[in-house]
C-alpha cells in the first residue's frame, strides 16, 4: 500500500481555510455555537431566587438516594414525566452561580449515576424510565452538562475565578473533571450507544471545548486552565467513536472548523500530534507490515486507539485528524488565526479598540508553529523509518537530526523539556480530590490539570530553557528538542521499505514547503513562490490579499499588517525560524532519503532547491541561523544521492561551509546547536563535493532563483581553491577526534585525485574564482581568526634540526598573503609554496604535510584514533607519486615524524599507556614508508643521523647522546630499557628496513618476496656432488648441510662445496641464513686475490730436473753461517737477548728433558729415513725420483673457515664451552625438516586479504552473488578497472608471497594444465585465488584481493602446524585475536611473553618460558595452535543499488573468504567482526563510500576512505587498498597478543634450538668442524 491513495481524496487547502474534501457537506459549527435549546431549562424563566430554592430541595433529595452518605435506594421517580421534571430542575441548577457549589455537585452526581444506565450494569439508583430508554435520557443529560462549562450571566467572560478563592476553584474543577471522565468511560464501556447518542456526545465535546478554547487566551482562566482535560477527552472519545460508530462528514467537517477556532492554544497541538503520532504508528504496522521500523511511543498513548479498531478506519481517521488544523503553515499568520468571532468580538469589546491580530496571547504563534511542524516532521521520520524508541518526558534540547548527521559517533545532551502531556496533566484523568495534594513540589492547580506552567512567550521556543514547554511532537531538524529522541549514537538508517519520496511529497510537501518559505525573500503561494517585490506590488492595506493570477489565497507577511512596524515584536518573522528551520529539516530528510533509481517530480526538486537557496542565505553578521544548521545538519546525503540538478546548489552549500567550518568560535544563532554535530554534517557534505572540481572541470553551474549575475558563469574547476581552502582551515580549528580523522580523510583524497589527474592529463586549476564576489566571503572574519590564516609564530619556530629554515623575508611573505590575493588568506602555510600553483597536488602535499605534521605533535598526540589517522595520512602522502616533490619537504616530514616519537617516549611514566605505545608503533612504520618511498632522504647526514637516533631510542630507549654537548654513551654503558617491546620490535623492523629495503625496494624480482626463493633442495640441484635426477627430498638435502644458530636468531645453513657453475678451486661455502626478517641465500668464497687477477698464474711450471753431468767439479769445505761475519763484531742491546737462546731454555731441568727426547726421536727419524733411502736404492737401479709440487687442494673445511673469519669461533675459548653466540643443530632429530619448513613459510611482512563482491540491484542471496563475476556482462566495466587499479595480477603456483590462502602462499608450484588456463571474459572471476590473485605489497606488508567464485574450493581446515610447539615459547600465540579472546590472557602471559625479546641470549629465560608454555597449554582446553598471521576480514561490496547494503547474505558469503589463517576449529568468523567497504556507483561516474566495521572496536575507524565520503574513480583503488591495510593495521596494533612478523620468527628460530640443540662441548664442536662434511 502506498501513500499515494489517501491523494486521491486529499482536499484542496490552497483555495481556501473552509474548502476541502468536506465542502459539500453542511457545517455543525452555528449550533454548538448558538446553543442548544434543549440546555435550557423551564426554571430560566422564573427569578433566580426561585428557581435556586427549588433545585437545592429536589436536588438535594435525589443525590441522598445515590449512596454517597448511605446505602443506594432505588429511585422514587418511575414515569417518564417525572425523571424529564426532575431533569429540568438539574439542568437548571447546573447552571447556578459557583457560590452554589454543593447544589452543582449534587446534579453533576445525579447525572453522572443516571448516566450508567448505559453501562452492561446499570446502578439501583437509576430511575426506571432512564433504564428502559437510556439512549435517549443520556441525549438530554449530555445537553444540560454544557451548563456546567459556559459562562453565568451577569459575571465577567474572563471567569475570574482569583476572586473567588483556591478552595472554589478546585472544587469546581473536580466537578468538571467528573463530568469528562464519566463520559470518556462511558465512551469506553458502553456498548449500547446509538448512532444519535454518539452525534451528541461529539457535538457536546466540540460545543465546550469551542466554548472554553475558542475566546483569546487569559492567563488563568477556564479555558486555560482547563484547555488540556477538554481537549484530551475530545480526541480520546474521537477516535472511539471513530472505531464504533465513524462520524459523520457534518461532524468532521465541524470538528475541523472548530479546531482552527482554537489554533491559538498550545495544548491543542499537543494533543494533535499525540494522537496523530499513535495513529500513525499503527498505520504503519499494517500499510508496510511487521519488518517495517516500528514508531515506539509511549504505551499511554498508544492505548488512545481503541483495540477493535480496523485497519480501514484507522487509515480514514488518520487522514481527517492529520487535516483538521488546516494548513499549518497558517499559524505563522496572526491575521489568519486571529480571523475568528471570538476574537473579533473580543476586539470590540475591549477598551482600546485593536486589530485581532495584536492579541497577547497570538505571542505563542511562533512556538505553535514549531510544534506543528515538528509533529509533521515527527510522522515523516515515521514513514521513512526513523522510528526510534523516544520518551515525552526525556527529550533532548538538540534534534533528533542533529544527531542523525552525526556519523557513528554523537553527544546526548541531558537537557530536557515539558513532556506532552506533561505528566502532571495526565494526572488529572483520574484525579480524586486530596487536602494534602502536593507531590514531589507540584501545586495542586498541577495534579488536577489546573497548571499555568507553559510560557506563552515564543523566547521558551529559542531559549532552550528545559522548563519551557517545547512539548511538540517529534522534531525534524531544528535546535529544539525532539519527541523522538535516538538515544544512541550512530544515525539510524532509513527502513527499505519506506514509500518513495514521491508519496510523502505529496502528503505533507505542500505543506512543508510553505512553512520553508516563511521570511524568505521569495513569498510561496499556494501553487508556486514569487519574488517578494513582485508579490507586494498590489499589496492591499488588507489582512488578506488574493494572487488574482493564482486564484489562491497567501499572504506577504507574516502578520499580513499594512505597515510591519505594527506587527507586534513576539511576531516578527524572525520568531518563526524556528519552526521554518524544522521544515526545511524535514524536507532535506525527505529528499536525502531518495532511493537508487527512484524519480522524483521535477516541480518538487525545484521548490526544494528553491527553499535550500533561500534557507541558506547568510545573514550580515556572518551568524549561523536555524535554517542554516538544519539544512546542513540534515542534508549530509544530498550530493551523493544522483538528484537531478542538485550542483546548482553547490556554490550556495560552499557560502554556508565557509561561515561554519573555518571558525574556531563559530557564532551560533540557537546555543542548544551541538556545534561538534553540526560540524560533522558539515564536513560530510564537504567529502561529497571534494572530488567535483576535477570530475566535472569546466562544466558551467548554473545560476537559478534570481541569483545575481555578478558573480559571472561559474565551472567547477573555479570551486576548488575554495574547496581545498575549506578543507584545510577546517582541520586546523577542529577540536573533535572524530571530525578531525574524517577530514584526515578527505585531505588524502584530494592530494591523491589530483597527482593522478595530474599525472593522466593537464588539468587547468585557476588561482582564484573569477570575478567572483563570493571569493571575499571565504573568511571575511580573519582579523577575529588569525590563527586560522598563515603559521603560527610557535610554529615558525619549529624547524628541522635545530635550524630555522624560514627567513625573515619568508615570514614576512608568509604574514603577507593574507591579504594578496582572495584565497591566501586561507592558506594555513604559504612560505614553502613561492612560486607554485597552490592548486596543484604539490601545493596541496606541502600544505596537508606542514599542517598535520604541526596539528600531531601540537594537538594530537595525546588523542590515539586522531595520531592513527595522521599517521596514516602521512604514509599515504609518502606513497603518493608527485613529480615536482621537493626533498627538503620530505626531509621535514621525517624529522617531524622523529620528534613526534622522541616526545612520545619522552612522556612521563603515568602517560606510557597501550595507546601510547600504540601511536609510536604506528609512526615508526609511517617513517620507514617514507625512507622506503623516499630513499634520497637517508643520502642526508643530518636526516641519516636523526633516524637512527630515533631507532636507538625505540631499541634501548634513550639515545647515546641525549642533549648536544654531553658525553656519547656506548652501546655496552646503558641500560636496555625501551619504552615497551612493542616500541622495540618495531624501532628494530624500522633499523633492518634501513639497512636492506631502503633504495633496494623493489628488488629486481618484483615486490613479491623479500627474501631468496632458494633453499637446501634447490641450491643441492646445483652443486657438482649431485648425480642427478628428479627425487630430491627435502630430507637428503638437509643431510648435507650444517645448521648452526648465532646469536639464539638467526640459522646458518651451511654447504661446504661449491655449486656446479664454479670452477675455481677455492675454498666456497654456501650459506642459506634465515633470520627474523626472511631468509637469504649467499655464496663466499676465500680468496687471496681480487677476482679479476685471480686467472693469472702465479707460479711456473715445473722445468724438470737438468741433465745430470759427470764433471763434478771441485768440493769446498766451507763451514756455512747463518749471518754475515760482521755481525758478530755488532754490540748487542736488550732488544737482541729478548730473544731466549736455546742454551739459556735448557736450563730447567724439564725441558731439558723434553729437549733430550724431542732429540732422541729426531736422531731415530733421521736413521729411519737414512735406512729407508738405502733400501730405496739397492732396490731400483736409477737416482732418487724427481719431486714433484702436490697438486692443488680443492677439499676445504669451508664451515670452519667461514666460522672462524667471521668471528663466530674463538681460539680463545679454551674453557670447554662454546658459549650462547653459536650452537649446532642435530638434523637427524625427527622433525628438524618440517619445523625449518614452517620457519620459511613464516613470511616476514604482515599479510592480508580482502574479498571482494559485486552486487547486482535486488540480490539478496550469496550463490548469486558470487555468481555475478563469471562473466564481465553481468557486472560493470568500471567495476574490472577498479579491480585493476587494487594492484597487478600474479599467478598463485608461481607466485611466491602472499596469495590470500595459506595453502598457495609462499611458494613456487607447478600448477596442472587445468589449473593452469584462466577463464576468458571473466568479470572478476579469474581472480578467485584458484590460479591467480590480485597482490599489492611494500617492504612491510603484503595484501591479497580475493574475487570469490562459487567455484572457490578452498579447503577451510588450517594449513598451518598444528603440532608446532610455538605457543610454548610465545605465550598465548603468534597472531591476532579478537579482543574478547584475549583479555582474560593479557595479565598473565602477555608481559611473560614479550620478555623475550630483551633476553634472547638467556637460554634460562628460554626454557622457562618455553615450560611456562607448555604448562598453560596442557592445563587447558585441547586447542589447535593459533596461526602466525592475522585474520581480519576486509571484505568490498561494489554495489549497484546503494540500498542493498542493508541486507547482504555475511554469514553465506563469509564461506568463501576462508584463508587458512582461521583457527584449528575452522570456525567461519562471526559477520559482527568483519569490515565492509561497500562502493555505490553513481550516475555522474563518482563512487559513494559506505563503511561499516565491529561495533566497540576503538580503533576501527581507519581512513582515508570516510563513510559516506565520495570518490573518484581514478583514486578509488588506491583509496580502498589504504583504507583496508589500515583497518588491518588498526587491528593488530589493538590486539594485546599480536606480535610483528619478524618476533614470530625469531621465537620459531628459539623453538629450533630448544628442540634441536647438540649438546657439545668445545673439543667436540671443533672436532666436529674438522670432520668431513656429510656426502
Amino acid at each position: 500500500m502506498n501513500l499515494g491513495v489517501f491523494n486521491r481524496v486529499n482536499y484542496n487547502a490552497k483555495e481556501s481555510e473552509s474548502g476541502g474534501m468536506y465542502s459539500e457537506w453542511a457545517s455543525l459549527t452555528s449550533l454548538i455555537q448558538n446553543g442548544n435549546e434543549e440546555s435550557q431549562s423551564v426554571l430560566g424563566k422564573f427569578p433566580m431566587g426561585s428557581g435556586k430554592e427549588v433545585a437545592m430541595a429536589v436536588v438535594k433529595q435525589l443525590a441522598a438516594n445515590l449512596g454517597f452518605a448511605q446505602a443506594a435506594e432505588p429511585s422514587p421517580l418511575t414515569t417518564d414525566r417525572e425523571v424529564q421534571w426532575c431533569m429540568e430542575v438539574i439542568c437548571f441548577g447546573m447552571s447556578l452561580p459557583l457560590n452554589e457549589h454543593d447544589t452543582i455537585r449534587d446534579c453533576v452526581h445525579v447525572y453522572c449515576e443516571w448516566l450508567s444506565a448505559l453501562h452492561p450494569v446499570p446502578k439501583v439508583s437509576v430511575p426506571r424510565p432512564v433504564c428502559e430508554d437510556p439512549n435517549l435520557y443520556a441525549r438530554k443529560m449530555i445537553c444540560h452538562f454544557h451548563n456546567l462549562f459556559v459562562p453565568r450571566k451577569g459575571e465577567v467572560w474572563s471567569f475570574p475565578y482569583l476572586d473567588l478563592g483556591a478552595d472554589t476553584i478546585n472544587r469546581q474543577a473536580v466537578l468538571c473533571h467528573r463530568v469528562l471522565r464519566t463520559l470518556q468511560h462511558l465512551a469506553q464501556v458502553s456498548t449500547s450507544l446509538t448512532r444519535e447518542t454518539w452525534e451528541a456526545l461529539l457535538l457536546f465535546l466540540l460545543a465546550i471545548n469551542d466554548t472554553l478554547l475558542a475566546p483569546p487566551t487569559i492567563k488563568d482562566d477556564v479555558g486555560d486552565q482547563l484547555c488540556e482535560r477538554v481537549l484530551s477527552v475530545l480526541f480520546e472519545v474521537w477516535l472511539l467513536a471513530c472505531a464504533r460508530c465513524f462520524p459523520s462528514p457534518p461532524l468532521w467537517k465541524t470538528f475541523r472548523e472548530t479546531c482552527m477556532n482554537w489554533r491559538h492554544r498550545i495544548a491543542l497541538i499537543e494533543q494533535w500530534n499525540r494522537v496523530n503520532l499513535a495513529l500513525t504508528a499503527r498505520l504503519l504496522e499494517f500499510m508496510y507490515g511487521p519488518s517495517f521500523p516500528e514508531l515506539k511511543i509511549p504505551e499511554e498513548d498508544a492505548q488512545l486507539i481503541p483495540v477493535g479498531m480496523s485497519n480501514d478506519c484507522i487509515a480514514q481517521s488518520w487522514f481527517r485528524f492529520l487535516h483538521c488544523l488546516g494548513n499549518p503553515a497558517n499559524l505563522c499568520r496572526p491575521a489568519v488565526v486571529s480571523q475568528t468571532q471570538k476574537f473579533l468580538q473580543f476586539a470590540i469589546t475591549s477598551e482600546n479598540v485593536i486589530d485581532p491580530c495584536q492579541h497577547p496571547c497570538l505571542a505563542a504563534l511562533p512556538l505553535i508553529f514549531l510544534k506543528a511542524i515538528k509533529g509533521i516532521a515527527g510522522q515523516v521520520d515515521a514513514f521513512l523509518g526513523i522510528a526510534q524508541p523516544y520518551s515525552w518526558e526525556e527529550c533532548s534540547s538538540s534534534s533528533d537530526r542533529d544527531k542523525k548527521e552525526s556519523g557513528v559517533f554523537s553527544h546526548p545532551t541531558s537537557a530536557t523539556h515539558s513532556p506532552t502531556p506533561p505528566p502532571q496533566r495526565r494526572l488529572a484523568k483520574s484525579f480524586s480530590v486530596a487536602p494534602s495534594a502536593v507531590t514531589k513540589g507540584i501545586p495542586k492547580a498541577s495534579l488536577i490539570g489546573l497548571t499555568s506552567s507553559r510560557t506563552t512567550s515564543v523566547s521558551a521556543a529559542s531559549s532552550g530553557n528545559p522548563s519551557s514547554a517545547l512539548n511538540s511532537g517529534p522534531s525534524s531538524a531544528s535546535s529544539l528538542s525532539s519527541m523522538v529522541s535516538l538515544g544512541g549514537d550512530s544515525r539510524p538508517p532509513l527502513a527499505p521499505a519506506r514509500p518513495k519520496c514521491n508519496s510523502i511529497l505529496h502528503m505533507f510537501g505542500e505543506w512543508l514547503f510553505e512553512a520553508a518559505h516563511i521570511g524568505s525573500e521569495v513569498v510561496y503561494y499556494g501553487k508556486g513562490p514569487v519574488q517578494r517585490n513582485e508579490a507586494s506590488v498590489n499589496k492591499r492595506p488588507s489582512s488578506l490579499q488574493l494572487d488574482s493570477r493564482k486564484a489562491s489565497l497567501s499572504l506577504s507577511q507574516p502578520g499580513s499588517l499594512t505597515d510591519e512596524a505594527d506587527i507586534p515584536p513576539a511576531l516578527t518573522i524572525d520568531k518563526y525560524e524556528a519552526g521554518r528551520a524544522e521544515a526545511l529539516g524535514a524536507l532535506c530528510c525527505i529528499f536525502c532519503a531518495k532511493k537508487t533509481g527512484e524519480e522524483i517530480l521535477p516541480v518538487y526538486l525545484a521548490r526544494f532547491y528553491l527553499a535550500l537557496q533561500q534557507g541558506l542565505h547568510i545573514n550580515e553578521n556572518r551568524e549561523c541561523s536555524e535554517t542554516l544548521a538544519s539544512i546542513l545538519l540534515n542534508s549530509a546525503d544530498l550530493f551523493r544521492l544522483d538528484l537531478d540538478g542538485v550542483q546548482v546548489l553547490l556554490p550556495h552549500f560552499i557560502d554556508a561551509l565557509e561561515i561554519v567550518l573555518p571558525e574556531k568560535e563559530l557564532k551560533l544563532k540557537s546555543p542548544s546547536v551541538l556545534k561538534t554535530e553540526l560540524r560533522r554534517a558539515s564536513i560530510h557534505l564537504l567529502l561529497s563535493m571534494l572530488v567535483l572540481p576535477l570530475h566535472f572541470q569546466n562544466l558551467t553551474i548554473k545560476e537559478f532563483g534570481g541569483g545575481s549575475s555578478e558573480r559571472g558563469p561559474l565551472t567547477f574547476a573555479q570551486l576548488k581553491p575554495r574547496l581545498m581552502n575549506l578543507l584545510i582551515n577546517a582541520l586546523q580549528v577542529e577540536s573533535d577526534p572524530q571530525n578531525a580523522q574524517m577530514l584526515l580523510g578527505g585531505l588524502l583524497l584530494s592530494v591523491q585525485d589530483s597527482a593522478i589527474a595530474e599525472e593522466v592529463e593537464p588539468v587547468t586549476q585557476p588561482d582564484t574564482c573569477l570575478g567572483s564576489d563570493s571569493t571575499s566571503n571565504i573568511l571575511s572574519s580573519a582579523s577575529d581568526t588569525i590563527s586560522s590564516l598563515s603559521l603560527p609564530s610557535d610554529y615558525r619556530s619549529v624547524s628541522l634540526g635545530g635550524m630555522d629554515d624560514v627567513s625573515p623575508e619568508t615570514q614576512d611573505q608568509s604574514d603577507g598573503t593574507a591579504s594578496a590575493g582572495a584565497f591566501g588568506n586561507m592558506m594555513f602555510i604559504d612560505f614553502p609554496m613561492i612560486g607554485l600553483n597552490k592548486n596543484s597536488a604539490h601545493a596541496l602535499f606541502v600544505r596537508a604535510t606542514y599542517l598535520v605534521c604541526h596539528r600531531l605533535i601540537s594537538s594530537w598526540k595525546t588523542d590515539l584514533n586522531v595520531s592513527l589517522a595522521a599517521l596514516e595520512l602521512l604514509a599515504g602522502l609518502a606513497r603518493i607519486h608527485i613529480r615536482e616533490t621537493d626533498a627538503l619537504e620530505c626531509k621535514r616530514a621525517v624529522k617531524w615524524l622523529c620528534d613526534y616519537i622522541v616526545y612520545q617516549c619522552s612522556r612521563p611514566p603515568p602517560a606510557h599507556s597501550k595507546d601510547l605505545h600504540s601511536t609510536i608503533v604506528a609512526a615508526f612504520q609511517c617513517a620507514a614508508v617514507w625512507l622506503v618511498a623516499h630513499p634520497y632522504l637517508l643520502e642526508d647526514k643530518e636526516c641519516l643521523t636523526t633516524v637512527l637516533e630515533v631507532v636507538e631510542l625505540g631499541i634501548s630507549g634513550s639515545k647515546s647522546q641525549r642533549k648536544p654537548g654531553e658525553p656519547i654513551r656506548m652501546k655496552d654503558e646503558k641500560e636496555l630499557k625501551p619504552a615497551s617491546m612493542r616500541v622495540r620490535d618495531a624501532a628494530e623492523a624500522l633499523l633492518t628496513i634501513i639497512l636492506e629495503q631502503v633504495g633496494y625496494f623493489p628488488s629486481p624480482c618484483g615486490a613479491e618476496s623479500l627474501w631468496s626463493l632458494l633453499d637446501e633442495v634447490a641450491l643441492l640441484r646445483h652443486c657438482n656432488s649431485w648425480p642427478g635426477g628428479d627425487h630430491l627430498s627435502r630430507e637428503m638435502a638437509v643431510d648435507r648441510f650444517r645448521y648452526f644458530v648465532v646469536e639464539n636468531s638467526t640459522v646458518l645453513a651451511l654447504l661446504e662445496e661449491p655449486l656446479g657453475n664454479d670452477q675455481d678451486p677455492q675454498p666456497t661455502v654456501t650459506v642459506l641464513i634465515r633470520g627474523p626478517f626472511g631468509r637469504h641465500a649467499w655464496t663466499m668464497q676465500l680468496r687471496h686475490l681480487p677476482r679479476h687477477k685471480s686467472g693469472t698464474k702465479y707460479h711456473a711450471p715445473n722445468p724438470g730436473r737438468p741433465v745430470p753431468m759427470a764433471d763434478v767439479g771441485v768440493s769446498h769445505d766451507v763451514k756455512h753461517r747463518y749471518f754475515p761475519e760482521n755481525v758478530d763484531r755488532i754490540p748487542q742491546c736488550k732488544v737482541d737477548r729478548s730473544i731466549p737462546s736455546m742454551e739459556s731454555l735448557l736450563m730447567d731441568p724439564n725441558v731439558a728433558a723434553e729437549h733430550a727426547h724431542l732429540s732422541q726421536l729426531v736422531e731415530q727419524q733421521t736413521a729411519l729415513e737414512t735406512a729407508a733411502g738405502q733400501q730405496r736404492c739397492k732396490e731400483t737401479d736409477g737416482p732418487f725420483p724427481e719431486c714433484t709440487p702436490p697438486p692443488a687442494c680443492h677439499e676445504f673445511q669451508t664451515a670452519r673457515l667461514f666460522l672462524s673469519h667471521f668471528g663466530f669461533l674463538s681460539l680463545d675459548a679454551a674453557s670447554g664451552n662454546v658459549g650462547s653466540r653459536l650452537t649446532a643443530l642435530n638434523t637427524s632429530l625427527d622433525g628438524f625438516c618440517h619445523d625449518l619448513e614452517v620457519l620459511d613459510n613464516m613470511s616476514s611482512r604482515t599479510c592480508d586479504t580482502v574479498h571482494v563482491f559485486y552486487v547486482r540491484a535486488g540480490q539478496k542471496t550469496a550463490e548469486e552473488i558470487l555468481s555475478n563475476v563469471q562473466s564481465e556482462s553481468t557486472v560493470s566495466p568500471h567495476f574490472l578497472e577498479f579491480l585493476q587499479s587494487l594492484g597487478w595480477s600474479v599467478n598463485v603456483f608461481q607466485h611466491p608471497g602472499w596469495t590470500g590462502h595459506i595453502s598457495t602462499s609462499w611458494k613456487v608450484t607447478q600448477p596442472t594444465s587445468e589449473q593452469a588456463r584462466a577463464p576468458s571474459n571473466h568479470g572478476g572471476s579469474a581472480y578467485n585465488g584458484d590460479s591467480q590473485v590480485l597482490y599489492w605489497a611494500d617492504a612491510s606488508s603484503e595484501i591479497a584481493f580475493v574475487v570469490p567464485t562459487q567455484c572457490s574450493e578452498h579447503d577451510v581446515s588450517p594449513q598451518f602446524d598444528s603440532s608446532s610447539e610455538s605457543t610454548n615459547v610465545s605465550g598465548q600465540g603468534w597472531f591476532e585475536r579478537s579482543i574478547s579472546e584475549s583479555t582474560g590472557n593479557v595479565g598473565r602471559s602477555t608481559e611473560k611473553t614479550r620478555t623475550l625479546s630483551l633476553d634472547l641470549d638467556k637460554p634460562s629465560a628460554l626454557s622457562s618460558a618455553g615450560t611456562n608454555g607448555s604448562g598453560r597449554r596442557h592445563a587447558g582446553a585441547v586447542r589447535h595452535s593459533p596461526p602466525p598471521h592475522s585474520n581480519t576480514k576486509v571484505l568490498v561490496f561494489w554495489t549497484e543499488s546503494f540500498e542493498d547494503q542493508l541486507q547482504f547474505p555475511l554469514a553465506d558469503l563469509l564461506r568463501a573468504t576462508t584463508t587458512g589463517l582461521e583457527g584449528g576449529s575452522g570456525r567461519v568468523p562471526d559477520e559482527r567482526d568483519c569490515f565492509l567497504i561497500c562502493l555505490h556507483a553513481l550516475a555522474s561516474g563518482l563512487l559513494r563510500v559506505k563503511l561499516q566495521g565491529p561495533a566497540g572496536g576503538r580503533t576501527s575507524l581507519a581512513t582515508p576512505l570516510v563513510d559516506g565520503m565520495v570518490v573518484s574513480r581514478r583514486a578509488l583503488g588506491s583509496m580502498v587498498r589504504q583504507t583496508a591495510l589500515n583497518m588491518c593495521r588498526r587491528r593488530r596494533l589493538d590486539n594485546d597478543s599480536y606480535q610483528p612478523p619478524h618476533l614470530r620468527r625469531r621465537i620459531k628460530v628459539q623453538e629450533l634450538v630448544q628442540k634441536y640443540r647438540c649438546q657439545l662441548s668445545y673439543p667436540e664442536l671443533l672436532t666436529y668442524l674438522f670432520s668431513d662434511p656429510p656426502t
